[in-house]
């Protein structure tokens, strides 16, 4: 089955994952590991991402992070192809290090942040690299030890997350250290790992008994979360794509009337496209750019694509217009 789009709005919580080429690994040594933090944390400034917790694993990493203005993807390609770039440099290797799509769930934040706070910074100990909460709270390569010491970067919002545990820090932070504690008797948590309705509600026997009692929930792969939430996520996914349909609509509708009006005048798309100068092509260019920016709403960038000419230039015709 093809996997759908990436959920994302500005300020949305994830849980994504990402993991090596065939389950090999993405770090090599303590070098590597500081490299992976220092590029993830460039990207998530430049990018307006917040990060709540994080997890560096031998052959795959999680986060917890809200997207920022540029969005999800955004911040990944900056983070991963950044650190790729660098780690094959440094170890003399070539081709892909990360598995071509990594995994992101779109969250439920009321219901679930804490539980993966929780479940992302106990990955070292099920993993076996900790055995018990206090060596986890010295462990350099997982978030938790950031809360515990306050030796977070810029990028992790530290007190964000001790804030749902109370005002104080040190209160808070005794809170923060119960609710792990009580978090690591329950095991692996699979359902914490991904999205769907089986996840969601917490297990087969829950969906069972939703069923059995007629409650009908919505669910996706790509969300975890109520039944409500993930309706309104949907909704909200749905007018992002037809707000995108409508700007590619825009885009060839304009291609169709450009190669209408170059047929009509007997001159060359491509060369129009090439950057020609001659009469017969600026004139073309000036009715069109009139119509592509002013009544079918294309950027100077994407004017001057169609055009052949800079976006100052298509800014100029179009002072020169008004």
């Amino acid at each position: 089955m093809p996997r759908g789009p990436r959920l994302d709005a500005p300020g949305a919580l994830h849980h994504v994952m990402v993991r090596g080429i065939e389950g090999s690994p993405i770090i090599t040594d303590d070098d590597d590991r500081n490299l992976f933090l220092r590029r993830m944390g460039m990207a998530a400034t430049g990018t307006g991402t917040t990060i709540f917790a994080w997890a560096l694993m031998t052959n795959h990493a999680h986060l917890l992070l809200r997207s920022g203005a540029a969005g999800l993807s955004t911040f990944m390609r900056k983070f991963l192809t950044g650190y790729a770039s660098l780690y094959n440099r440094r170890h003399q290797r070539q081709g892909h290090l990360f598995q071509n799509r990594y995994k992101s769930v779109l969250c439920e934040e009321d219901a679930y942040f804490l539980k993966l706070v929780s479940y992302i910074h106990l990955n070292p100990f099920r993993a076996g690299l900790v055995g018990s909460l206090d060596e986890l709270s010295g462990y350099p390569w997982s978030g938790h030890a950031s809360l515990i010491n306050g030796t977070e970067a810029d990028w992790q919002d530290r007190d964000y997350v001790l804030g749902h545990f109370g005002d104080r820090e040190g209160s808070a932070l005794k809170a923060y250290l119960a609710f792990v504690s009580e978090q690591m008797k329950l095991g692996k948590q699979d359902e914490l790992s991904g999205g769907g309705l089986i996840r969601s509600a917490g297990g087969w026997s829950e969906v069972l008994s939703l069923r059995q009692r007629g409650e009908l929930q919505f669910s996706d792969q790509r969300i975890l979360g109520s039944g409500d939430f993930v309706e309104e996520a949907l909704k909200a996914a749905d007018e992002i794509i037809k707000s995108r349909v409508t700007v590619l609509s825009g885009k060839t509708e304009a291609f169709r009337d450009l190669d209408r009006m170059c047929k009509d005048a007997g001159v060359s798309v491509t060369v129009l496209q090439s950057g020609s100068r001659r009469r017969g092509y600026s004139e073309i260019r000036k009715v069109l750019v009139r119509e592509f920016v002013m009544e079918r709403g294309l950027t100077l960038a994407e004017t001057a694509r169609l055009l052949g000419i800079s976006a100052s230039a298509v800014n100029q015709i179009l002072r020169r217009i008004a």
